[in-house]
């Protein structure tokens, strides 16, 4: 991004001063980043795909997608293929139903998959038949066919099984918060009190922004090899129910917005840096426009679809890149010494703060339970805010959003947390330093990896 003033310029020179020291720390790291760069790079063949039968077949579950995508505005998060196709789809008079029947045609013919199998073709057969199996899963849903489960919507179109959790197993982390935010009101709002003094002023966003972006990047690029000229345009937006948000136009350039009309707290900066961008949304579509779409001409990858199993890859993947890019206390670190200045912020209490907001992170998973109960009826429509507010310790506004949330999105929930869980297991399964951590994680965005082929 281009800097706007002499503030910018200063943060971005203390961002430049900061990694070289992490240079020095880190020169174990860089050396084994070659390996990073070449197990990507070896995701990209000298020519594009031979087979013509799964590359028909794959161009019909793409016309499905973008068909599907006429009854529902949510579903086609992302696409960048042929325009001829979203042309087609755009006349087609398929209902749900249609799209349904159409879909389990489509998966009977597709080729068998083997088990345990990783090589870069199986692995392709086994994200169009999951992948086309949420689909049609999803339509028939839309048809009116498919009856609210939490845990039947978890494996049928994100791939997996999340866990059950007493939320009696909670309260230990809710006792901690209330020792270290001691007070009579309910402890939501001694929490929404203590994040107030937190806020980024509205003056400063852009230049906290610029630094922690250019931090993520700077981080990431170190171990990735970035697409040529791949870039994004940073948006401030209002009136969104989501804080931040990355559009994948294609060609390694997106679109984010940051959601100026919600309070955005010094920790959010880093945390949607790298989310929306680096090694995020924005790296993830870019590497596998890369490594795929155009390296090996697989067209399915064109088109994302958000109720599917590469989101909870995609969300799982963008929330353990936060930790990837700074790992242990780095991140406090980088916010005391660079963000708190320039947001004119105290960072004596930096410390303390991300305590807090880490439990309140891992009360997360809470929140899947609930939105559990909820959706499988054994809690009612208005006690699922008065438990968010207990349990996730949100506002009673931001506990009425998030049961809408779960109406609108329902098992979605669980591609962030449960999702971070799953890739974190998988990129730290045999890895003993963070260049190998780096390395199985490039493969990942790289590959057509979804929940279910993680140990292949």
């Amino acid at each position: 991004m281009r800097l706007k003033s002499g503030v910018q310029v200063l943060s971005a020179l203390v961002v430049f001063l900061l990694m070289v020291a992490c240079d020095a720390q880190q020169a174990n790291d860089g050396r084994t980043a070659t390996a990073v760069h070449e197990a990507v790079k070896a995701m990209v063949p000298d020519s594009r795909s031979g087979d013509s039968a799964m590359d028909k077949l794959a161009k019909e579950y793409v016309q499905l997608v973008l068909e599907l995508g006429n009854h529902d505005d949510s579903y086609v998060d992302a696409y960048y293929g042929p325009a001829a196709l979203r042309e087609i789809a755009s006349q087609s008079q398929s209902s749900p139903a249609d799209i349904t029947e159409r879909g389990e045609s489509l998966l009977k013919q597709l080729p068998s998959v083997t088990l345990g199998d990783g090589s870069i073709d199986n692995l392709r057969r086994h994200y169009l038949k999951t992948q086309l199996a949420a689909l049609v899963a999803h339509a028939h849903g839309l048809a009116g066919g498919m009856p609210r489960n939490f845990a039947k919507e978890a494996r049928a179109l994100y791939d997996t099984k999340p866990p059950k959790q007493d939320l009696a197993s909670f309260n230990p982390l809710l006792d901690e918060l209330e020792l270290l935010l001691p007070g009579s009101e309910p402890l939501s709002s001694r929490v929404a009190k203590f994040r107030h003094g937190y806020e980024i002023p509205a003056d400063r966003l852009q230049v906290v922004f610029d630094a922690a972006i250019e931090a993520c990047r700077l981080r990431t690029k170190k171990f990735i090899p970035l697409p040529d000229k791949e870039t994004f345009i940073l948006e401030y937006v209002s009136d969104k129910p989501w804080s931040g948000y990355n559009w994948y136009k294609g060609g390694a350039h997106s679109l984010i917005q940051v959601n100026r009309g919600l309070p955005i707290t010094i920790d959010r900066a880093i945390d949607l840096g790298c989310h929306e961008g680096y090694p995020g949304h924005h790296t993830y579509n870019a590497l596998l426009e890369q490594a795929l779409v155009r390296g090996r001409g697989w067209v399915e990858y064109s088109v994302y679809p958000l109720f599917s199993p590469q989101s909870l890859i995609a969300e799982g993947s963008a929330n353990y890149g936060i930790d990837l890019a700074f790992p242990d206390e780095e991140k406090t670190r980088f916010e005391m010494e660079v963000l708190y200045p320039l947001a004119g912020l105290e960072p004596k209490t930096a410390e303390k703060y991300e305590r807090v907001m880490a439990l309140v992170d891992q009360l997360g998973f809470a929140g899947n339970e609930i939105a559990r109960q909820y959706i499988d009826g054994e809690i009612k429509a208005e006690q699922v805010p008065t438990l968010f507010e207990k349990y996730t310790l949100m506002s009673p506004a931001k506990a009425a959003q998030r049961k809408d949330f779960v109406d609108a999105y329902g098992a979605y929930v669980i591609n962030y947390n449960w999702g971070k869980k799953l890739v974190a297991d998988y990129v730290e399964r045999g890895s003993h330093s963070n260049a190998e951590r780096w390395q199985r994680f490039a493969r990942l965005l790289s590959s057509p990896r979804l929940p279910s082929s993680l140990d292949w």
